[in-house]
């Protein structure tokens, strides 16, 4: 008997608030965290081990192309090729706000508290406001020591967590679409905050 695909439909899945997988078929679920948290998700299996892709934020990311992206990976998986390879959404043209708030919903679920959340959320859109509308792939350490530099001698702790929280976003951008301008670790080295 095959398997039923197409299971979801628009309404549901802007409706759906039980926490856990709900399945559309074909690998492709709507995956709810226990903060609310929704993004979609690929799973299959790779040599053996269950495996698991994000394919982004139900918020960013219709149904319709949630569907397209599961597709495609699984006709990588039919031609015997990782299907990671094959969902992974380039960055290009993308802001850094946007790969900020990708970040962020990706790792909501992992966060016990919806204050830590908001502190992820606060930091990225008021201190790194000037970074928010540049494209990512254009970021210069410069840039990120601009945004730093005003706090850095007045608000170290808030500086230092920015900081860690740039260099997270950057290295999503380097693994969704190569080394950004401003690599890691370039922002400590640059000696130009003390």
């Amino acid at each position: 008997m095959a398997r039923k695909i197409n299971r979801l439909n628009a309404r549901r899945v802007a409706t759906v608030t039980e926490y856990g997988r709900h399945a559309d078929g074909g690998g492709l679920y709507l995956s709810i965290s226990p903060n609310g948290g929704r993004r979609w998700v690929f799973l299959f299996r790779w040599h053996g081990k269950p495996t698991e892709i994000g394919l982004g934020s139900a918020r960013d990311v219709p149904l319709a192309r949630a569907r397209e992206l599961a597709a495609a990976a699984r006709a990588k998986l039919a031609q015997r090729i990782n299907p990671k390879d094959a969902v992974r959404r380039p960055l290009e043209g993308a802001t850094f706000g946007e790969c900020a708030d990708r970040v962020i919903e990706a790792m909501r679920p992992a966060w016990r508290s919806a204050k830590h959340a908001q502190q992820w959320v606060t930091s990225l859109r008021d201190y790194a406001a000037a970074l928010r509308r540049l494209p990512v792939d254009k970021i210069a350490t410069d840039d990120v020591v601009s945004v730093l530099k005003p706090i850095w001698n007045t608000k170290s702790v808030t500086a230092s967590r920015l900081r860690g929280r740039i260099e997270r976003v950057l290295d999503a951008a380097k693994a969704m679409s190569g080394p950004p301008p401003a690599p890691k670790g370039s922002i400590k080295r640059t000696g130009l905050l003390g």
